[in-house]
């Protein structure tokens, strides 16, 4: 792999945000700074340590944890000193008060990444035209990617290619994307999007988000999501410590994400559960949303694959 695009890479960390779909951001204070000093140590340039949407325009808003709606005066008490790794939070478009989001030199935060449907694209550039001002860095992140029809994309590249964001996301939602499938839809973005910097998010049902991220990295993609041992909805992600021991790049020590692994990550899968598992396989083969997997593995029939498989791919049940 040629080594200066391995040096351009930058990881930003997913782990509280994309992990809290799990456990409902229910993450203590202290496994939230460890993980931070242990990124900082390891060269990890970014942490996203949550959502920024606003408790009001959600429902069940009481019953998450703190790092679903990032308060700043709460982040400046578990983040007493930045260290070199900056912060980064994600919002949904239509989830998230703008006035909830201070200019720059009064947050915590670095990177606010927006994310959305392709129809809501005009949406979430209004939103990231409103935190450039403010002064973050920004992303746009069109979720769903598999779903999407040509001449969706291609309006929306306009649209995308003339604003200000920063970085713009191929995200594989349900994890059904291939490498050739990466290999495709970077080069498109990257004919469409000239000006802006590509970033790959991916889901590993098919046991691919490595290898997906891998692709993207040599065909020059720059912001690569991860998360700790893989920690993230249903299947989870591209799990940090591969990125980490795999991009040969002197800033990057696997060490101290081991030693955060150790500590903090497998008592938590004992009692969580997200990873490689065949109801996520099914649903990411049949490029499928992972809620119906999701709500089998909380059901008594949670290992029945073969009868979950049937349901999804028998033309009855889906016309019903």
């Amino acid at each position: 792999m040629n080594a200066s695009k391995k040096s351009n890479c930058k990881i930003v960390d997913c782990t509280i945000r994309d992990g809290g779909l799990v456990n409902n951001w229910d993450f203590s204070v202290e496994f939230v700074q460890h993980l931070y000093n242990s990124l900082n140590e390891a060269g990890v340039e970014y942490m996203e340590i949550g959502y920024k949407n606003s408790p009001k325009l959600l429902k069940g808003a009481e019953d998450a944890g703190p790092w679903r709606f990032l308060d700043d005066d709460f982040l400046r008490k578990v983040i007493p000193q930045k260290l070199d790794t900056k912060l980064s939070a994600l919002v949904d478009i239509g989830r998230v008060d703008e006035n909830d989001i201070l200019p720059r030199e009064e947050s915590m935060l670095d990177l606010i990444r927006v994310a959305c449907y392709i129809q809501d694209v005009p949406k979430a550039l209004e939103l990231v035209n409103i935190f450039h001002e403010r002064g973050y860095e920004t992303t746009l992140n069109i979720m769903a990617l598999s779903n999407v029809m040509e001449n969706q994309l291609l309006e929306a590249f306009e649209l995308i290619e003339a604003s200000v964001v920063d970085v713009v996301y191929v995200v594989d939602s349900y994890g059904s994307l291939d490498p050739n499938d990466f290999n495709y839809l970077v080069s498109k973005f990257q004919k469409y999007l000239p000006s802006k910097r590509l970033g790959v998010h991916t889901h590993n049902n098919m046991q691919l988000a490595f290898a997906n991220t891998l692709i993207s990295v040599e065909k020059g993609v720059e912001f690569l999501d991860a998360s700790v041992y893989g920690m993230g909805r249903a299947a989870g992600n591209c799990p940090t410590e591969l990125l980490v021991a795999h991009l040969k790049n002197t800033k990057y020590n696997v060490r101290p994400v081991l030693d955060m692994i150790e500590k903090y990550m497998i008592p938590l899968r004992e009692k969580e559960e997200w990873g490689y598992i065949i109801p996520y396989m099914i649903t990411g083969m049949l490029d499928e949303h992972p809620r119906s997997a999701m709500a089998l593995r909380n059901s008594a029939d949670k290992d029945k694959g073969v009868e979950f498989y049937d349901k999804l791919t028998t033309p009855e049940v889906l016309h019903k």
